[in-house]
């Protein structure tokens, strides 16, 4: 099944399985190879227009927290079942206004050969303390591109999904 279209089902089967008070619309649905992200919309806080940044970002984590403490037990019961269908992990997040907020997500190893050249690169970050290992480096420039790139790797994925419908509209090589 090609991604667009799981991302449709798995949309489809969380908005019928989910409380329907829990989220604003439609969760966004994330897939990877190996996990499932729920991520849905909490109204924002309603104050009033005198309300300090400070306030306001105070009553946004209080909200989120809220959510996540009241409904953990519905979420694990749901994620158990979601596991068990579609054979991934599920991680769960809520967005309130510009701010995303993940609850669980899992940290999965990936192997991969690196030049000298691009292992300084990572033994430098070590050494300057932004990481405490080459591991936590190489996650830190994973993180840094991701969000320097994002409009790029969002177009690149966008063709991605059209090489995919292309490619399952086109002859059944396997007879």
């Amino acid at each position: 099944m090609e991604n667009d279209e799981a991302v449709k089902k798995l949309r489809g089967w969380f908005s019928g399985r989910l409380p329907g008070e829990w989220f604003e619309g439609q969760p966004e649905i994330v897939l990877d190879r190996e996990e499932i992200a729920v991520v849905g919309r909490l109204q924002a806080p309603v104050l009033g227009d005198d309300v300090s940044e400070v306030e306001r970002a105070a009553a946004v984590e209080g909200g989120v927290q809220r959510f996540r403490e009241e409904t953990r037990e519905r979420r694990i019961e749901i994620a158990l079942e979601a596991e068990h269908r579609f054979r991934r992990k599920i991680s769960w997040g809520v967005a309130v206004g510009d701010e995303t907020v993940m609850f669980t997500t899992l940290s999965v190893p990936v192997m991969t050969r690196l030049r000298q050249s691009e292992r300084r690169v990572l033994d430098t970050l070590v050494a300057a303390g932004v990481a405490r290992s080459r591991s936590d480096a190489l996650a830190w420039c994973v993180r840094l591109v991701g969000k320097n790139t994002d409009t790029w790797l969002t177009d690149l994925r966008d063709a991605l999904q059209h090489v995919d419908r292309v490619r399952a509209s086109g002859p059944d090589l396997n007879p």
